[in-house]
């Protein structure tokens, strides 16, 4: 992808970001409104990623588990059928609206649409161990969807770790504006019509 192509791509995140954010609004006090009456805690979740040339940045969800989730400090990674999920945050997490909030990321630079799944140090190292390839995933702002969240699902092991990496080098290398037109709308069709991923 040129520098031509990653411009057109930047502007494209700001235009649909902005009108998402804007069109979504009535959503995102529905959301807001049920997590205020069904849960105490705050309404957005803030957890620090890695993202674009290894710079740390706040990802923001709506909150879909209990607080104090990691008590002791250590990092957990989320299932897909987690018991520390409260009954609104499942519903928001099953249709993947709690990532909503990640329009806002889009709009500021510090994600894209399109492209690998930001993920913590701490699990980065371990990844690190295995595979030191994924040095090359800070050449790509982090993505709000990519081939891999697609059909690799919850990244719940290391196994599917190494798998979603090898897939997000791969898009490394053929990242095209048609190659994320085409996750993109694939990402739409499965959260339209309510196929799991």
């Amino acid at each position: 992808m040129g520098s031509a192509q990653l411009a057109v791509k930047r502007a494209f995140d700001c235009l649909l970001a902005l009108v998402s954010l804007i069109l979504l609004s009535p959503v995102f006090l529905i959301i807001t409104l049920s997590l205020k009456i069904k849960s105490n805690g705050p309404v957005l979740f803030r957890q620090e990623r890695i993202g674009y040339g290894g710079r740390p940045f706040q990802i923001l969800k709506f909150r879909t588990m209990v607080t104090d989730t990691e008590e002791d400090g250590v990092p957990v990674l989320a299932q897909k059928d987690d018991e520390r999920l409260t009954p609104v945050g499942g519903f928001l997490r099953e249709h993947h609206l709690d990532e909503l909030p990640q329009l806002w990321n889009i709009l500021v630079g510090e994600m894209s649409f399109v492209g690998p799944r930001p993920e913590r140090k701490y699990f980065i190292d371990q990844i690190m161990e295995h595979n030191s390839d994924y040095r090359y995933i800070y050449l790509m702002r982090p993505g709000a969807t990519s081939m891999a969240t697609i059909y690799n699902g919850y990244t719940d092991t290391m196994e599917k770790m190494l798998i979603r990496l090898q897939m997000d080098l791969d898009y490394l290398q053929k990242r095209s504006l048609l190659v994320d037109a085409k996750i993109l709308l694939t990402t739409v069709k499965y959260v339209l019509f309510g196929k799991k991923f």
